[in-house]
């Protein structure tokens, strides 16, 4: 089992270079499922889901090539249509091989996903489009299985935003026959990534980044070229991460205009955020005020940011509310934050922080990705020494961040025990 333990109390300060976005990775390279060639995509982490997704290709036939950032992925000669329950259970996104497998191959039998215990996130507003498309679909044995002779456009409402179910149906829809149309769409710049990618492989998509996206499709595809876009919340995590330590540190390779609501709470917090031509630079130089944040969908507070604007409450003066609307079980880490000396109360979908009081190191275990790296956040912030286990949640999601820490000063170290 390995861990990660950190010796707080070190001023962060110097150079990082963020990765691509996981969860705009994910889907893209799961989109070359809708052509035949050799796709090329750049910039790519190399992360535990990102291995997964690849493994996954792999079994269903893809012929996978990797060399650092680049991976390559052709899908010609597919084999299988079916996403087994050992590899989909590791990771939700695995589901979103169920509407191009559907389109391409007019069959696709995957299995309940798994991922990390945050609450519910139900794919039945993916089923439920599928279906509107054509789509006979049941629910037998923890599978989903899919057929369709062909797919046909609809106009179709999600009752709550999905990123997931937005990107799942936006790719089964290209190759359908007839215009779809998706309301209440999420507007997320990794959505957004993903039907660039799609148009250049010759869809017919606009719309996307508003509610509204529409969908004409087209008889086939071709293969393409891409780089995939910086992760805003690796971006985030290291802007939190100076907040902690009263440190200066220069975030390259990033898309501030991705991260706009996390930039306007931090600087909030009498932090200093200033934008520079590749990146931002992020000083802390002053005591933190308290500032209140509620998670909504995109352009709102991303969920994914909360457990770490968490951690800079718990050091900031006076109290601070921090209201989840997205997932109900996303206070996981608050237990593991209170061993450490925080002054969290949980009601419900509120937490309410009364900062001001110092962290201390104690033994933690990670909950989930994001928990993983708030728990890092707060040992970089505490006196002592603090030691968390179960890390390899955040191996899902964020690219030798331990390395990336310990350049800027951090005394971070991973062990195996």
């Amino acid at each position: 089992m390995e861990t990660i333990i950190v010796e707080g109390g070190h001023r962060l300060q110097g150079t990082v270079t963020i990765s691509g976005a996981k969860n705009a990775a994910l889907p893209i390279l799961v989109s070359s499922l809708l052509t035949e060639g050799w796709n090329v995509y750049d910039n790519v982490p190399d992360l535990r889901d990102i291995r997964t997704i690849k493994k996954l290709l792999t079994e269903l036939g893809a012929r996978v090539e990797t060399e650092e950032d680049v991976v390559k992925i052709n899908t010609s000669a597919l084999e299988s249509h079916e996403a087994s329950y050992d590899l989909v259970k590791t990771m939700r996104a695995s589901v979103l091989v169920l509407g191009p497998l559907l389109a391409r191959l007019g069959r696709a039998r995957v299995s309940l996903p798994g991922g990390c215990a945050i609450g519910a996130r139900p794919i039945n507003l993916h089923i439920k489009g599928l279906e509107q498309m054509g789509a006979d679909i049941s629910l037998e044995h923890g599978y989903i299985d899919a057929r369709a002779r062909s797919l046909k456009g609809a106009d179709i409402y999600f009752d709550i935003v999905t990123v997931t179910g937005t990107e799942n149906l936006m790719m089964a829809a290209t190759l359908a026959d007839g215009v779809t149309i998706l309301r209440n769409a999420a507007r997320e710049p990794e959505v957004v990534a993903l039907a660039d990618t799609l148009n250049q492989m010759g869809a017919q998509i606009t719309g996307a980044g508003t509610p509204v996206v529409t969908i004409t499709g087209v008889d086939g595809l071709k293969p393409a070229s891409v780089t995939i876009i910086p992760d805003r919340i690796e971006t985030g995590t290291f802007m939190i991460a100076a907040g902690v330590t009263g440190g200066d540190i220069k975030i390259v390779g990033c898309e501030p205009a991705h991260l706009a609501a996390v930039i306007h709470k931090v600087r909030q917090s009498g932090i200093t955020v200033e934008e520079e031509p590749h990146g931002l630079r992020v000083v802390c130089e002053t005591t933190i005020s308290s500032v209140d944040v509620k998670t909504i969908p995109y352009p709102g507070f991303p969920t994914d940011m909360q457990a770490q604007f968490m951690v800079l409450m718990c050091l900031a003066s006076g109290l601070s509310v921090i209201s989840e609307t997205i997932f109900e079980n996303r206070y996981i880490h608050v237990s593991e934050l209170q061993r450490m000396g925080a002054d969290i109360k949980v009601s419900g979908s509120t937490a309410v922080i009364q900062g001001g009081k110092p962290l201390t190191g104690a033994p933690v275990m990670a909950t989930d990705l994001r928990a993983s790296a708030s728990l890092i956040l707060a040992g970089l912030a505490a006196e002592g020494t603090t030691e968390i286990s179960r890390v390899y949640h955040i191996d899902r999601g964020y690219e030798a961040i331990e390395k990336k820490l310990a350049q800027l000063g951090a005394r971070i170290r991973r062990t195996r025990g």
